[in-house]
């Protein structure tokens, strides 16, 4: 079943959120004209950085390096995966890990993934000669909660000429919503909206136990209030 969220940075031209801390491996990055530190993995046409596309040799680069896909600097035991609520279903994420403390600065202060009322922008993967899909199938709502992922592995695989990553079991999670900690409601209600597509998959391969297993397994990620 593979259907990825892929988080996204949203409209370049919203204003970050400076009451959020930064921190120190973020305020190392460069800047963009109205101050906003450039995440590793934004690709830069002439000097300015297109924050709604993604460089496909980060992708690789970082699983290499093993660096982190926020910063870009040595990631250490502990890897955080920032994903969408579907994506904890079925353990699959379109993006490297980064830095816990990269992965909830970007959940609390990325304006797409705190405010759920945003429209997303299109987000591709640049290379130097074509424009290509991420690998999976592409949910492109904006789900209204995000996911913190923390754990300490992960196994990359090829998929449609892309890299996705089975994310090993979670030592730690926090649910996010509009910057800050998310209830139990608005996970459950953020499930409501990209389960049907993903029941419908695992119906049509035949995988509807294992989809009822993994359901039952992410619901245990779930706030308890």
């Amino acid at each position: 079943m593979l259907l990825v969220l892929r988080p996204n940075p949203g409209n370049e031209d919203e204003p970050m959120n400076t009451e959020i801390v930064m921190p120190d491996r973020i305020a190392r990055l460069k800047r963009d004209s109205k101050g906003r530190p450039v995440p590793y993995f934004v690709a830069w046409k002439d000097g300015v950085p297109d924050f709604k596309v993604v460089r496909a040799v980060k992708v690789s680069e970082c699983t290499v390096n093993k660096v982190c896909w926020i910063c870009g600097e040595k990631l250490g035991k502990f890897l955080a995966f920032v994903i969408g609520p579907m994506c904890s279903v079925n353990r699959l994420s379109a993006e490297p890990p980064s830095h816990f403390d990269c992965a909830k600065y970007a959940a609390q202060a990325c304006p797409f993934l705190a405010h759920p009322q945003m429209q997303r922008r299109e987000s591709l993967i640049h290379t130097t000669e074509e424009v290509v899909e991420p690998p999976g199938i592409f949910l492109k709502h904006n789900p209204g909660v995000t996911l913190v992922w923390v754990t300490t592995g992960y196994r990359p695989f090829m998929h449609n000429g892309g890299l996705l990553f089975d994310l090993g079991e979670p030592t730690t999670w926090i649910w996010y919503a509009e910057g800050r900690l998310a209830t139990r409601a608005e996970v459950a209600s953020s499930f409501e909206t990209g389960l049907m597509k993903l029941h419908d998959i695992a119906e049509a391969e035949g995988q509807l136990e294992a989809f009822d297993r993994d359901l039952k397994k992410a619901m245990g990620l779930w706030p308890i209030l």
